[in-house]
């Protein structure tokens, strides 16, 4: 299964989530806001909708695409994760950098 960070983080794919905050569209109003052809917005769709981050519904011959609630609650736990676990990482390594002898014997100083 993708990471859904890396699946997230791809430009086209968070401006796809950022239009789609507005509401659903479709694939032709979602592809207008891009450069690149609307069969490549529908892949970057497909791939957002494998890790659960937007969710289709098919009406006629058009697919309407939605964020999904739990998707994005689910990358938002994973951005805090991720950024707590890299702030802990940054501050071990200051406190290290500063203190080099404490990773050697914690117990002396």
């Amino acid at each position: 299964m993708p990471d859904l960070l890396e699946t997230a983080a791809e430009p086209n794919r968070r401006r796809l989530l950022q239009l789609l905050a507005r509401g659903e569209q479709s694939v032709t109003e979602l592809a207008a806001n891009f450069a690149v052809s609307r069969s490549a917005i529908s892949q970057h769709l497909l791939l957002l909708a494998g890790v659960g981050l937007v969710r289709a519904r098919k009406d006629g011959r058009n697919r309407y695409y939605s964020l999904d609630a739990r998707g994005m609650r689910s990358l938002r736990e994973s951005l805090d994760t991720f950024w707590t676990d890299e702030l802990d990482s940054l501050v071990a390594e200051a406190t290290a950098l500063q203190h080099p002898n404490l990773k050697e014997n914690p117990d002396e100083h």
